[in-house]
């Protein structure tokens, strides 16, 4: 029952994120979740909600007890000396400012660091020095289970709130990676394997899913949001690399089933119309004959339409077929489309809508 409650009230990035920005100035918030699913990007977020804050991320994994506090000498008026400490400046004390300070790793942190910070994350101190009272500490860390170092004692589990990260699934990252630059190729092929977002938890066998990070398995590289943006990142040099130095590269990236999915897709992607025939000529450009392909135009349009084509985009879309056409229409409608003010007042669009209302509803 325990393990179903905890499972039940996994969070997503979001609602972790408002839970620091709601309480994060009294206390401590201990995020944890799978590997490369965006934890360390709940920094910028939180800078962007509080911008009279100073972020400061403290990296605890590569800190000792002595990178916390260092001794000075000081001296009392009647010439005597005494022992001061100066804090690491990663931790924002010296700001006269209300802060925002990230632990990340705070899990894998050597346990004198641990048990250095322990004041600071219940108090919001080092020492004799305090943070300004408006500021926001929160921390990050792996999941236990991965096996990749964290661990917390009793006591300081008792002294933080832990909550735990709910794995993304294939359409939160197809949403975000619309809005944030990731290769319409890739979305592609994330939208057909799913199962590249399955969590090792739900894998009793590593061989069940060869995508994935698997603790029982000794996967040199594998899948994860963080490896799928690097992935990502190769397939925007394709046309600069020949096909086995790209290969090798997304080998060593997403790993080697993913690598090989993935270049099959990269080949399919040779089907797409060029966005200059769709621009210029949409009555005619080219419509794929492949699902995929089709898939992969309509998540590269998504990410890079302009107003100056999009009613040239409107005539091409009623050439797809009424699935394609249904994927654009909730790729509009999702919460946080970048471009939806855009799409959503242009005449084309909105004519199309009233006369296809009902793909508003298709699964996509």
């Amino acid at each position: 029952m325990t393990n179903q409650a905890h499972a039940m009230y996994n969070v997503d990035l979001d609602q972790a994120t408002q839970m620091i920005a709601t309480m994060g100035h009294k206390r401590t918030i201990l995020v944890q979740g799978h590997m490369g699913t965006g934890k360390s990007s709940m920094l910028k977020t939180l800078a962007d909600m509080f911008p009279n804050h100073i972020p400061c991320y403290f990296d605890a994994t590569t800190k000792d007890l002595g990178d916390l506090m260092l001794p000075r000498i000081a001296e009392l008026d009647a010439g005597a000396s005494y022992v001061s400490y100066a804090p690491n400046e990663e931790l924002g004390i010296h700001h006269s400012r209300p802060v925002i300070v990230m632990l990340d790793e705070y899990g894998k942190a050597n346990p004198a660091v641990k048990q250095g910070l322990t004041a600071f994350m219940l108090e919001r101190r080092m020492g004799n020095l305090k943070l300004h009272p408006d500021s926001i500490v929160f921390a990050t860390t792996n999941l236990g289970g991965e096996g990749v170092g964290d661990m917390l004692v009793a006591h300081q589990r008792n002294r933080i709130t832990v909550v735990t990260l709910k794995k993304p699934d294939y359409m939160n990252y197809i949403e975000w990676g619309i809005n944030n630059g990731i290769d319409h190729t890739l979305l592609g092929w994330v939208k057909d394997n799913p199962h590249v977002f399955q969590s090792f938890e739900d894998v009793q066998n590593p061989e069940d899913n060869p995508y994935i990070f698997h603790p029982r398995s000794q996967r040199a590289a594998f899948v994860t949001p963080r490896s799928l943006e690097a992935a990502s990142d190769w397939l925007k040099v394709r046309d600069r690399l020949d096909d086995m130095s790209l290969t090798a590269a997304l080998i060593g990236t997403v790993g080697d089933r993913a690598a090989m999915d993935l270049m099959a897709f990269v080949r399919l992607s040779n089907d797409l119309p060029t966005l200059k025939s769709i621009k210029e000529t949409p009555e005619t450009a080219k419509v794929p004959e492949s699902a995929a392909a089709v898939c992969m135009v309509v998540y590269r349009t998504l990410a890079s339409i302009e107003a100056d084509w999009l009613d040239a985009w409107m005539t091409y879309l009623n050439r797809l077929p009424a699935e394609a056409q249904g994927l654009f229409a909730n790729g509009v409608r999702a919460p946080k489309y970048a471009k939806q003010g855009l799409v959503m007042t242009n005449k084309a669009f909105t004519q199309w809508a009233r006369a296809k209302s009902h793909l508003f509803a298709a699964d996509v």
